[in-house]
């Protein structure tokens, strides 16, 4: 039988679980949404994840309503990091810096890209440029909550998230260098890929780190691994 404090601390650690579950869940739902959204016409290998939400688009609604879901679950996942890091400031800092993450990507519908077509024919707005300084943001608060969450935890977590933000740059890279020929509405073969192989790295980072914080978080502060421990030894 538990008592009342150890009632509180499982029903505090209950809650903790259920927020960091919603980490992976985004990272369901976003990679749900980026390979099998598509409107007619639309190639996920050779165009980018952003043209699905461009302006005028069939799939502009869908995305951006679905996207709205996922920034509430990432908003979750972020309060979850953050109660996991009672004893871990750098912990707190990832979570601060995924909630800004999130805040940021909110902007998103307001700043959307224009079609390729539109692009070509020099009818780029504002939003054009704050889309891609968006982009820009989104990316750097991305990183810097993975290096902030790295610095918290274990060496192999360490070397996980190196090898995460060196492929992120890779492929960043690889997709920053397609963007001349969108614009001018050129062939593109490979940027979907690109661009789709980065978000799926970012997207399993965040599970990874949901749960290698779960199962610790959740002995820890219910006590259950000590409890058990001393049956153990009687």
């Amino acid at each position: 039988m538990y008592s009342s404090g150890q009632h509180s601390l499982l029903a505090t650690a209950t809650r903790r679980r259920s927020l960091l579950l919603c980490g992976p869940a985004a990272s369901v739902l976003y990679g749900v949404m980026i390979w099998l959204i598509r409107y007619p016409g639309y190639d996920p290998i050779s165009q980018t994840v952003s043209e699905l939400s461009a302006w005028d688009v069939p799939t502009r609604t869908l995305w951006v309503w679905l996207g709205l879901l996922w920034s509430a679950l990432m908003a979750a996942f972020a309060a979850g990091v953050w109660q996991s890091g009672s004893r871990r400031q750098s912990l707190r800092v990832s979570a601060i810096l995924l909630a800004a993450y999130v805040l940021a990507g909110l902007a998103y519908p307001f700043a959307s890209m224009h079609t390729r077509e539109v692009l070509a024919a020099g009818g780029a707005t504002a939003a054009d440029t704050a889309h891609l300084i968006i982009v820009s943001v989104t990316s750097a608060l991305m990183m810097a909550a993975m290096i902030s969450a790295a610095v918290a935890l274990n060496l192999w977590f360490r070397l996980y998230t190196t090898a995460t933000i060196l492929l992120l740059i890779g492929f960043g890279v690889l997709t920053a260098g397609d963007a001349p020929a969108l614009q001018a509405n050129l062939p593109t073969p490979w940027a979907g890929l690109w661009e789709r192989v980065n978000i799926m790295t970012t997207l399993a980072w965040v599970v990874v780190l949901a749960l290698l914080l779960i199962r610790p978080a959740t002995q820890r502060k219910t006590g259950l691994g000590d409890s058990r421990a001393r049956r153990g030894k009687h």
